[in-house]
């Protein structure tokens, strides 16, 4: 009866130490838990939908992720010292230098979407101004200044050389995008000229009706606001740290009229995470082709 007892207990004893060892391995598996992805965020409009759709996306995917907002000179840096993995809003070649700069650890891996244009914007009511060249000589139309955002972007630095180019009696205002708009729209309630910076997608194209001035001599010359493509920058450790996400984020695209659509409607007040949960549930084709490999 005692060795029965023995060996009773001896097998349960084994049992349990089996659970042990069970429950151990489990807390391993748990230790190799997808790793945090960290988007580089900008105050752009066009940043927040993509960012918001891919940062859902890979969630679901199993990863963390976190938001980091910076302007773009310190997206830049943070992707290229790794403290970022993922820039939505890399416009290129308006941001040509932060590429070429950062060559050795940041990466472009796919576009999200081209003919992207951007420049000086103007009121469609302002018919005598149609490219650059038309205001040589008509400057104090627009009070010699042009409204635009912040002077880091290299986007502003791009656009002094246009101004000087074409050699304008013309200031650039720099702010804040919310800031410029709130200018230029003081001007076009009252129908008066003005002049400042503008890109498409945005909601100013819905909400205004505005065109942006051809610039075909500094185009052709110097390469300056040319049409864009707006491409997904990643730290070159991406791939290894993440490669599910890297593959997703190397087959990504979204058309400049959705862009559009969901700038409106997040300026209109409707929550971010929201519009972009709508995007992807009207998209699940799409979303799988990205994961898997167009």
């Amino acid at each position: 009866m005692k060795k029965t007892l023995f060996i009773l207990i001896t097998i349960l004893l084994s049992i349990a130490m089996y659970g042990c060892s069970s429950g151990s391995d489990s807390e391993d598996t748990g230790d190799s838990a997808k790793p945090t992805l960290n988007f580089g965020v900008t105050n752009w409009t066009s940043t927040v939908p993509p960012t918001k759709i891919a940062a859902k996306i890979l969630e679901d995917m199993g990863y963390e992720v976190k938001e980091t907002n910076a302007d773009a000179g310190s997206v830049y840096t943070g992707l290229a010292n790794g403290d970022l993995d993922i820039f939505m809003d890399s416009w290129f070649p308006a941001q040509r230098q932060y590429i070429e700069k950062y060559s050795d650890s940041i990466e472009s891996i796919s576009v999200s979407y081209d003919n992207a244009d951007s420049g000086m914007v103007v009121p469609k009511y302002m018919k005598d101004i149609n490219d650059v060249a038309d205001l040589k000589g008509k400057e104090d139309l627009v009070n010699n200044e042009m409204f635009a955002i912040g002077e880091g972007d290299p986007a502003m630095q791009d656009m002094k050389k246009v101004i000087d180019f074409y050699n304008l009696d013309i200031e650039m205002i720099n702010s804040s995008e919310a800031a410029m708009l709130a200018a230029a729209q003081s001007k076009m309630d009252e129908e008066k000229p003005v002049l400042f910076y503008g890109w498409r997608p945005h909601s100013m194209f819905d909400k205004f009706d505005l065109k942006i001035l051809s610039n075909k001599k500094v185009a052709e010359e110097k390469g300056l606001f040319d049409t864009s493509s707006v491409n997904i920058i990643v730290n070159k450790g991406l791939e290894e740290k993440a490669p599910e996400a890297y593959k997703f984020l190397s087959n990504w695209s979204i058309s400049i009229k959705d862009m559009e659509k969901m700038i409106a409607k997040i300026d209109d007040g409707k929550n971010p995470d929201d519009v972009a949960q709508a995007w992807i549930d009207n998209h699940q084709d799409k979303i799988e082709k990205m994961k898997n490999g167009k």
